[in-house]
């Protein structure tokens, strides 16, 4: 592993590489359960229309560009740091990229996401018209497949260093 804290280029690399492939294989997740389903849950979407302030008048997700781009790129930042995160507690010894801890770091990513759409939803000025109920079970589920897949991808491309 690493010999300092903060992650020299290849670490960072890695560390990118993950947060994005767990934020994809999750993304997919939200859209095909929205798909299943028929709730609102896709989560790039709701998230940039609730970041650009642009709900419809109908209380609907936007289809503006720049809240989908706004969306998607929050979305992957959000999960490149919480891989940096997870890295962070590798080096300081709490724990290790292995499947239990991937469902340690599912388990509290999840309950740290629950709370900020929790807040986010609260406080916003106009959300969009969401089944907040089934959409935060949802996404709290969606983080165990994003912790697993960071984990693995993780791994992964650190055995190759």
């Amino acid at each position: 592993m690493n010999d300092q804290i903060l992650p020299k280029a290849e670490w960072l690399a890695v560390i990118a590489a993950s947060g994005i492939i767990g934020t994809a294989v999750m993304t997919l997740v939200m859209y095909g359960m929205t798909f299943i389903t028929d709730k609102v849950m896709k989560v790039t979407k709701i998230l940039g229309t609730m970041i650009t302030c642009q709900t419809t008048d109908d209380r609907g997700l936007s289809e503006s560009k720049t809240a989908i781009f706004t969306g998607i790129v929050a979305h992957y930042i959000i999960g490149i740091g919480f891989v940096l995160c997870y890295h962070i507690l590798w080096f300081l010894g709490v724990g290790h990229p292995d499947f239990l801890n991937g469902l340690i770091l599912g388990f509290a990513s999840g309950i740290l996401a629950v709370i900020f759409w929790s807040t986010f939803f609260a406080v916003h000025p106009f959300p969009p018209d969401v089944d907040l109920k089934s959409y935060l079970l949802t996404l709290f589920l969606a983080h165990f497949v994003f912790a697993l897949t960071a984990v693995w991808a993780y791994v992964f491309f650190a055995e190759r260093l």
